[in-house]
Parts: C-alpha cells; structure tokens; sequence
C-alpha cells in the first residue's frame, strides 16, 4: 500500500491527516474527558498535535499501521481519528485505535468509522484478527466495539505503563471469520 486510502462511509469521509488538521488534533485532545483513557495527557502545545500527526506519519510509511482522520462529508474538518497500529502481517493481526472529539459522542460516528475500518482491513490489507485493548473504566468504548461483534477474550493485567500508573486492559477481538460467518 503506497498510496493513503480514503474511506467514504454515509456520513463520513476517512482521509489522511495533514500538518494543516494540527489545530482541530490540539482541540479535541486537549480535551481530559477525551484523553482519560487516551494514554497520554491532555495535549497543551500544536507541537504535540504535529508529533501526534508524524506518528500517523510513519506508521503508515513503516507498515505497521494505518490512522484515518475522521470527518463529516459536508464540513472536512477533523473531528476525530482511528485506525491500525502495531500490526504483525506474519501473523495476519493488528490492533484498532479510535478516539473522538467530544461534541460528537453519543451520534454513532465512532461505530461508522469502525465499521469502514474494520472492513477495510478485512478486505483491502489481509487481517484476519482485530485486537481493541480497553480500560475496564472505559465502557463506552467497551460498548462500542462489542456493537461491532468484537468479543472480550481476558483482562491483560498490569498490561500497560501510561501517565504514572499501571493499566489493566480488556483484550476485545474480532475475526475475518466472524464477520463472513454474520454475513451467511
């Protein structure tokens, strides 16, 4: 994959992040409720957008992932993002990644563009296993991928190291073959 897809779903467009979507980054992950299970702290400078945006950046350019920015079709700002990272193709897995601005939850945009995602790399980029690692805390996005047929597999205790304290994280999977077998 050389050339940045673009997803187009009903409402949204899915399209690759620029320095030029820096400031709406900084906007809504400036935001703590947004960050709370984010892993890092609320962003305070446009520098940390623009890491933010050169993270996108190299995972796409190394391979090991793909981040989409979110953006209703009749605005082109971004409001959100998501994606793959931490991709391991001998293994045909990788992990999704979703975060959304605040004035936007609650209106099924998060589930659109998981649903386009996750097609996407079911079809377009040979995954056959989709990991979501969640806080326990974070049941709206416990919620979310459930909606989207992914299925707690255990708790990865003390899994992560993020802002001062360790995080235990639900492993969520969904199969290619969950999908095909839905689809019958």
């Amino acid at each position: 994959m050389t050339t940045f897809p673009v997803l187009e779903t009903e409402r949204l467009l899915l399209r690759n992040v620029t320095e030029e979507d820096a400031p709406h980054i900084l906007s809504y992950l400036s935001d703590e409720e947004v960050m709370k299970y984010y892993g890092l702290d609320p962003f305070q400078t446009l520098e940390e957008a623009l890491d933010e945006i050169s993270w996108y950046q190299s995972i796409f350019k190394n391979k090991t992932g793909i981040r989409w920015g979110i953006t209703l079709k009749e605005q082109g700002e971004m409001i959100g993002s998501c994606g793959f990272h931490n991709r391991v193709p001998q293994h045909y897995r990788s992990e999704i990644g979703f975060e959304l601005s605040k004035a936007h939850w609650g209106q099924k945009i998060a589930g659109e563009a998981i649903n386009a995602i996750v097609r996407y790399g079911f079809e377009q980029m040979e995954i056959h296993r989709i990991e979501a690692l969640i806080e326990p805390l974070n049941l709206p996005s416990q919620k979310l991928v459930e909606k989207q047929g992914f299925v707690r597999e255990g708790l990865l205790r003390n899994y992560e190291f993020t802002r001062g304290k360790f995080d235990d994280l639900y492993m969520y999977s969904l199969l290619k073959t969950d999908v095909e077998n839905t689809a019958i």
